[in-house]
């Protein structure tokens, strides 16, 4: 693929994504702010994903700019997403998804997900990780500490970077790093290529701006 970049900083920005779930998207600084419609109390209903329609290489090196502005809630960045057959995430043959979390780690997706500011619940809140999970199934394959803080105290941007080449996967946090783990083919070939898609947990606000995606 060539390099990809989006500003993320108008409704122009955000043609051909598509949204699962009742989610709104606004600009008021001039930068994506993603929120759901839903009252948190109607639980994984309440919850939005929030898919780019590129299409990745395979090594690929994605950054994006992200400020949490309301919390409790919950972040996650899909990447390496495709249906199963080698069918495209937006494929209307695959199953319908509206924003619950097992429509995505159980279903017909294979992806990995990368949950990157965990806030929802009180352990999350007590203990900041970041957890990368593959799918389909819901298998926990790398965690690492959280340095972005909580909305009292954060301060953002926060440049998020996340590398996926051949089997390895890097993601760091303004440059720290955060994660680094390679995919050793227990439960299938490592995932390359497909789309990205950003998943917010209500009752999280948050920004997002600046996404690039190059090639490695």
């Amino acid at each position: 693929m060539t390099s990809y970049s989006n500003p993320l900083d108008g409704p122009e920005a955000l043609r051909g994504f598509r949204m699962e779930g009742d989610g709104r998207m606004t600009f008021p600084r001039g930068r994506l702010r993603l929120e759901s419609g839903r009252s948190a109390e109607e639980g994984q209903n309440a919850n939005i994903v929030l898919w780019c329609p590129e299409e990745l290489g395979p090594d690929v090196e994605i950054s994006w700019s992200f400020w949490p502005l309301v919390e409790p809630g919950l972040a996650i960045l899909f990447f390496a997403a495709r249906g199963h057959g080698d069918r495209d995430v937006l494929d209307p043959s695959l199953a319908p998804r509206t924003g619950p979390y097992e429509q995505y780690h159980s279903s017909d997706l294979d992806t990995y997900h990368l949950s990157y500011f965990r806030r929802r619940w009180p352990d999350e809140r007590r203990f900041h990780t970041c957890n990368l999970r593959r799918s389909s199934g819901f298998h926990l394959v790398a965690q690492g500490a959280d340095p972005i803080p909580g909305v009292a105290d954060a301060d953002g941007p926060y440049r998020l970077r996340l590398r996926l080449e051949g089997a390895r996967t890097r993601f760091d946090v303004d440059g720290l790093t955060v994660l680094d783990w390679t995919d050793d083919g227990t439960y299938g070939p490592p995932l390359r290529g497909g789309k990205i898609g950003f998943r917010q947990m209500a009752p999280l606000v948050a920004e997002y701006a600046d996404l690039v995606v190059r090639p490695l």
